[in-house]
């Protein structure tokens, strides 16, 4: 039996889990599990893997690392206390040869050996704290996926791996619009604060009605768009560098780990300690 997202929007994060674990939710994962970091994917052979983290580390507002799995091992044993990345995600976009061919909500089948997991923080983590300062999301009061557009800022290339910068938008109350930039300023897990305000073919978007991923958000009187880096930015790089095999999530679809949203270090293990707990 499914679980609809309002069920989980009022429930913890075990049953968040267990419901996508279970296949009974497949959906977006905005405004779900608050309180805990939530991951963007790149899951690909180890033979790509150092270029690809050189690639994050270059790119760090698109692709801030957060927790990188062991050769062939599908436990993500730093980001949670049972965290099986083959289940974990409600949906996966599998790409082979740079081409996304389908879309699927269980990877256990497409595991291999060699498999290395990248989880980059995504900016759902900073919207709890948003929407506790009293700034609406629209997409999140709706059930919407937060729309996602390709801009015109480049990336650092690294190996095989380039392009454009993708950025998720927010519609902004014009005089709130700072002290959101500052809130997520504090989550630079979660791609820290934005890299645009106003208007958006300064960034190389042409229209804000059709975005590339994500459902398309109305335009409210005394509203600014705010964008904010991508954790989508590495999909674009595998379309380009044409691994022979790369699994992401869907955009908006993503693994909430067990780590705080507010944590320093991105490991629940050993968060604690730099607390001084």
């Amino acid at each position: 039996m499914d679980t609809s997202y309002h069920q989980l929007k009022e429930s913890g994060l075990a049953k968040v889990r267990a419901a996508i674990r279970a296949g009974q939710y497949r959906s977006h994962t905005a405004g779900l599990g608050q309180g805990f970091l939530q991951a963007n994917l790149a899951i690909m052979p180890e033979a790509f893997a150092l270029d690809f983290m050189r690639f994050c580390q270059r790119n760090p507002k698109p692709c801030p690392l957060s927790g990188v799995s062991d050769t062939g091992n599908p436990m993500m044993f730093t980001l949670g206390a049972d965290i099986d990345i083959r289940t974990d995600v409600p949906a996966y976009n599998v790409y082979r040869d740079g081409a996304l061919i389908e879309t699927v909500n269980d990877i256990s089948d497409l595991w291999q050996d060699d498999l290395v997991v990248f989880a980059l923080g995504c900016s759902f983590t900073f919207e709890n704290a948003v929407q506790q300062a009293g700034i609406p999301l629209w997409h999140i009061e709706n059930n919407k996926t937060v729309p996602m557009f390709r801009s015109g800022i480049e990336t650092v290339p690294a190996g095989p791996f380039s392009g454009k910068m993708v950025v998720s938008m927010r519609f902004v109350p014009e005089d709130r619009v700072a002290q959101v930039a500052e809130i997520s300023r504090h989550y630079p897990l979660a791609h820290g604060g934005p890299v645009h305000w106003g208007d958006p073919a300064e960034i190389g978007i042409d229209s804000l009605e059709n975005p590339d991923w994500g459902d398309a958000a109305p335009q409210i009187q005394g509203h600014v768009p705010v964008f904010w880096a991508c954790g989508v930015t590495p999909q674009v790089a595998i379309e380009q560098a044409g691994l022979p095999l790369c699994i992401t999530h869907t955009p908006g679809h993503m693994l909430i780990t067990d780590v705080s949203e507010y944590a320093e270090v991105p490991n629940y293990q050993t968060d604690k300690h730099f607390k001084g707990e």
